[in-house]
């Protein structure tokens, strides 16, 4: 038997959900508020943090097995001292579901850096923080988990996309890397990827958003996901795929693409209002 082949035949089986503890982040609201509470049901126990300790008391009271540690994810003391609390209460964590993340959009006529690296900040690095404090706990687990939200945008790189869709491909290739460094310890890793989700930061937005599904969908795609722990977890199928092939495109057809939904006072006018481009908001 091979090196690789005595490592792979060690590797012990993931827990199911029902005997999992589960610690998510961004668990306030939108996607991460559905998935709290569909998830809530389903674990032996689940811890969720946020800033919002109030919306997180509110999921809480409606199960007898939720845990709220509240902290900010850009803050990498406060996410130890959750991790300690953590390591009291529950010796481990079996699935860290890193879902903490922000949108702005970036005006080319304005250009703003302060404002990439707040949404930097938050969605890459809140996500490297995150598995920092969870690793030693997920290496108690009997199959630890890693689960880390990216996005559908990956695929194509849209107009005002330019914070959002950097912080989520930066994701994307953390969390690739990490399944590579992560395998040999038995801990499994998947980037989600989701298209347009329906929540109240994208109720917000003023562009059409093509097969937009319901947070609580999303969640279901989330845990079906989860059960299967392959790496790469994208949602509605029907969009994220569409997206993929545009990606394929060859340079000039993609960039020409793209030029035309761009809202730059220095486009087309015709087009300035067909921006469109896929973003998970929680």
């Amino acid at each position: 038997m091979t090196g690789k082949e005595q490592t792979l035949s060690t590797q012990k089986k993931a827990p199911p959900l029902a005997r999992q503890v589960i610690w998510l982040t961004g668990a306030s609201s939108g996607i991460g508020e559905a998935l709290a509470r569909a998830l809530a049901s389903r674990c032996q126990q689940l811890i969720i943090t946020a800033r919002n300790y109030k919306a997180l008391e509110a999921i809480s009271k409606d199960f007898s097995n939720v845990t709220v540690l509240a902290a900010d994810v850009t803050k990498i003391s406060e996410l130890h001292h959750a991790a300690t609390e953590i390591q009291n209460r529950f010796g481990r964590i079996d699935t860290l579901i890193a879902n903490a993340g922000t949108c702005e959009y970036l005006d080319i006529d304005q250009f703003d850096a302060e404002l990439i690296k707040r949404v930097m900040q938050t969605n890459f690095f809140g996500l490297v923080n995150s598995i920092e404090a969870a690793l030693p706990l997920l290496q108690q687990s009997q199959r630890g988990y890693i689960a880390g939200m990216s996005s559908s945008v990956t695929a194509l790189a849209m107009p005002r996309a330019e914070a959002y869709g950097a912080s989520k491909a930066a994701t994307l290739h953390f969390l690739q890397s990490l399944k590579a460094d992560l395998t040999a310890s038995g801990i499994d890793v998947s980037a989600i990827s989701p298209g347009f989700v329906k929540t109240p930061l994208t109720d917000r937005n003023d562009f059409a958003m093509p097969a937009m599904i319901s947070a609580e969908q999303a969640a279901q795609e989330i845990i079906r996901g989860l059960n299967r722990r392959h790496f790469d977890i994208h949602f509605p199928k029907r969009f994220t795929r569409v997206l993929r092939l545009l990606g394929l495109l060859p340079d000039w057809l993609r960039f020409r693409l793209t030029a035309a939904m761009s809202r730059s006072k220095h486009s087309d006018p015709i087009n300035q209002n067909n921006s469109t481009f896929p973003e998970n908001r929680k």
